[in-house]
């Protein structure tokens, strides 16, 4: 087996090892990485990365969500069935990129934990006072950064299940009630859920911003 081989099978078992590990594993998990070479810090900041991107692609979805909907509303004549599987379809790919925001922001919390707390021991090796506080400062810093990136990412987070809860409503009344009566009925609910959308995009928005100001941070520590 070749060197590159073994650094494609590193970087693989970087994705599929965290779903495979249990809590009590992390630390073991996190040291057989850095014998591949990735550091905590490094996979903090690629799974902030991930995370960021994973709500701007859910972002992109529920606008496209929204479209849908505001097409099956505003229909008129026979196109109802196909306007009506067109966002039940995208309905579902909606709770697929929230289930992956989801996921992205506990993979970062994960390694965070492990991140930081490595930093805060690594502070008694130091022998050099003034290095000591330097560090024990930069830390501060960053965990600070930290705390105000999770805290904006759990809000544009909370936001989707509403805006999910909404369209799963209206998809399940299309359901069983596709006539054209019906869909006259739900035209009220399209301004609400037009706010909740741009409600969501903002946040998301905030927190990809958050993102990228922790990375760069990150990356000057």
């Amino acid at each position: 087996m070749n060197s590159g081989t073994i650094t494609r099978g590193a970087i693989i078992l970087s994705f599929i090892l965290p779903a495979l590990f249990l809590p009590a594993c992390r630390s073991a998990y996190y040291g057989a990485m850095e014998k591949f070479g990735f550091q905590k810090r490094e996979i903090l900041s690629s799974r902030v990365e991930k995370a960021s991107n994973a709500q701007k692609q859910a972002g992109e979805q529920f606008r496209s969500a929204l479209e849908r909907f505001r097409a099956v509303v505003n229909v008129e004549g026979g196109e109802l069935e196909e306007k009506y599987e067109t966002l039940r379809d995208t309905f579902e790919r909606s709770e697929a990129r929230a289930d992956q925001v989801h996921d992205r922001i506990k993979a970062v919390e994960d390694v965070a934990d492990a991140f930081f707390d490595e930093w805060e021991d690594e502070l008694e090796q130091y022998r050099d006072q003034r290095l000591r506080e330097a560090s024990r400062q930069k830390l501060a810093e960053t965990r600070l950064l930290y705390r105000d990136l999770i805290r904006t990412m759990h809000r544009a987070e909370k936001r989707m299940d509403p805006v999910l809860g909404a369209f799963r409503d209206q998809v399940l009344f299309l359901k069983h009630n596709l006539n054209a009566r019906a869909v006259a009925s739900l035209r009220p609910e399209l301004g609400r859920i037009e706010g909740d959308v741009e409600r969501l995009i903002r946040e998301m928005e905030a927190s990809i911003r958050e993102a990228d100001a922790f990375i760069r941070r990150l990356e000057s520590a």
